[in-house]
């Protein structure tokens, strides 16, 4: 028997699934009809396969095999093997004799394999396992086979072997388990991840690396929503193990700034600090580009604060969205903070920097300031845009230097021409009409037409408006007459300049036509009759006045306050003249 078994030549006898091996010669091979009974001239300890077949429910049926050393004899040969026969009218009952050493395997692995996570939604699972036989314990070295195996996406094999080690009762190392994990997930095998995943919780054997994993795999797979709701449920079981780190805080909140869920990062967030994890600058970082994108720039604030308390620098594009954070809410003293922080670093800020800050700096009047980052900017390789040259017209505008900003708009067209647009004309158009430069305006009203620019209906009104505080009403005519001929269609704020510089030119038949020639208005005829009102035209403004009320127009209270005063003077007269005879004529005719 010894020499058969060390015999290079073989001949395989399969026997379900099992290839046996025997030596090719004439006294054995009619060996499975007398049952093996061979003659042993002496008896020797050997390594012998006892085999034991086993009948699986919901794995394919697999032949394990065991070495033991056994002394062999010529009574104990008939029993090493049991014939198909034998085996087909073997019961339920008989089998509990064929149960391998380390238990039952049916109720051990259903036990293990069939536990789905309730987090997983019930994903179904596409492998069985097919268990073999370990010739080697070593865990470390099966770990490493694992490993390999994952690592050329080999699935099949790297799952058969991780089940062989669990029913084995070996266990592989974390980093074979999460290797296996990431090899699962790059070929979309969910169900098998979230199986071994639970295998690796009921052995302690996670890691902050192992929930990344998962996490991102089933919010990939079934959106944020499901991804928040199964860490919620690991969260409170990790609080017993303690196995959770920031890694997977900033997991979950990458995962939520995908989605641009930004109430429950800020959820993440609170939680990490209530569950004494400190954020590193990658969460501070995740953070803060979340809440700009959500537009949620107070948050942006307290992120940077609790990062400067904690003692960490925050990086260079931070620093720039801090920059931008902090002028939308008007804080231009830390938004100017942190921009000398960056200079003292050596950071460079990018446009969107030096333009949010020049703007918030002119809107605080802060002009020294705005134009000192503007120099900042010129010495730097950024060049200035249109946006800066917008924020400082819009500065020295609202500081009231009206002369400054002109002068730097005829700079800006004689070295930038390119990059006038009709937000810098209407700055320059505002600085005329606030000093009252009706031939300026009109001067870059012409210049907008003739560079081919489409001149908007507010731009035609600044330039009537400039024409009303210059007292020049017939100039404002003539633009509303050309803004008629351009096709540009006139509102109501055209025509209350229109009334209004017609008015203090006493101008009043054209503030008439003015008023009759569009569709009735409250506001024209209360700021015609006002007008009227302050320069003496009683009689006309009480025409005007009936034809208001003729029209089925409610005055406003300051229009009949001023009616009612004119007309008591008219009545005094009148009661002078003709004793009791109009005395509340004119009180109902109102």
């Amino acid at each position: 028997m010894v020499g058969m078994l060390r015999s290079p030549i073989a001949v395989q006898l399969p026997l379900h699934r099992l290839d046996i091996q025997y030596p090719e010669n004439k006294f054995c091979r009619n060996c499975f009809r007398c049952k093996l009974e061979f003659g042993l001239a002496k008896q020797r300890r050997i390594y012998v396969p006892k085999i034991y077949y086993i009948g699986r429910k919901k794995v394919n049926r697999v032949v394990l095999s065991q070495l033991e050393h056994e002394l062999v004899d010529e009574e104990n040969n008939n029993q090493m093997l049991i014939p198909n026969d034998e085996r087909s009218r073997m019961g339920r009952k008989d089998e509990k004799f064929l149960v391998p050493p380390w238990g039952n395997l049916d109720e051990s692995l259903e036990a293990k394999i069939d536990t789905v996570p309730s987090n997983s939604g019930r994903v179904s699972c596409v492998l069985e396992p097919r268990l073999h036989f370990l010739e080697e314990r070593d865990e470390e070295v099966l770990s490493n086979r694992i490993l390999n195996l994952s690592r050329t996406n080999k699935v099949n094999s790297a799952f058969d072997l991780y089940m062989s080690m669990e029913v084995s009762g070996l266990q592989p190392n974390l980093h074979a388990c999460n290797s296996l994990i990431a090899c699962f997930l790059r070929n979309e095998f969910l169900g098998e991840a979230l199986k071994v995943f639970e295998l690796m919780k009921k052995n302690g054997a996670t890691s902050a690396h192992t929930y990344s994993l998962i996490l991102k795999a089933v919010a990939r797979v079934k959106g944020c929503d499901s991804a928040v709701e199964m860490f919620v449920e690991l969260e409170s079981e990790s609080r017993l193990r303690k196995d959770f780190d920031v890694i997977v805080y900033n997991t979950m909140i990458s995962i939520c700034g995908m989605d641009n869920n930004w109430i429950e990062a800020e959820k993440m967030w609170r939680s990490l600090n209530e569950n004494g994890h400190q954020a590193t600058t990658v969460t501070y970082g995740l953070l803060v580009s979340i809440f700009m994108r959500s537009g949620q720039s107070e948050l942006v604030i307290d992120v940077y604060n609790e990062m400067i308390e904690n003692k960490l620098e925050p990086r260079e594009d931070m620093m720039q969205a801090i920059i931008s954070a902090s002028t939308k809410e008007g804080n231009w003293s830390l938004a100017l903070s942190v921009f000398k922080s960056m200079l003292d670093c050596g950071f460079s800020p990018n446009s969107v920097a030096y333009n949010s800050l020049i703007n918030s700096l002119g809107k605080a009047g802060e002009i020294k300031l705005a134009f000192w980052v503007f120099d900042h900017m010129k010495s730097s390789d950024k060049k200035p845009d249109e946006y800066t040259w917008n924020a400082l017209l819009n500065a020295l505008y609202k500081g009231g230097r009206y002369s400054d900003a002109l002068w730097l708009f005829e700079s800006i067209k004689m070295k930038q021409k390119s990059q006038l647009n009709s937000h810098l004309y209407n700055t320059a158009l505002m600085c005329c009409q606030r000093i009252g430069l009706w031939d300026k305006s009109v001067q870059i009203l012409w210049q907008m037409e003739s560079g081919g620019m489409v001149v908007s209906v507010e731009s035609y009104n600044l330039v009537i408006d400039t024409c009303e505080v210059a007292r020049t009403p017939k100039v404002a005519l003539q633009v509303y007459e050309h803004m008629v001929h351009k096709g540009c269609m006139p509102n109501t704020f055209t025509y209350l300049s229109l009334i209004r510089s017609c008015i203090w030119g006493s101008l009043w038949p054209e503030v008439e036509q003015i008023v009759d020639s569009v569709p009735p208005d409250v506001s024209l005829y209360n700021a015609a009759i006002h007008g009227m009102c302050l320069r003496g035209k009683i009689m006309s403004a009480k025409k005007l006045y009936m034809k208001m009320r003729d029209r089925g127009l409610q005055p406003d209270g300051k229009t009949r306050a001023l009616m009612l005063q004119n007309l008591k003077r008219d009545s005094v007269r009148l009661r002078k003249r003709y004793p009791a005879r109009r005395r509340s004529l004119d009180e109902r005719q109102l």
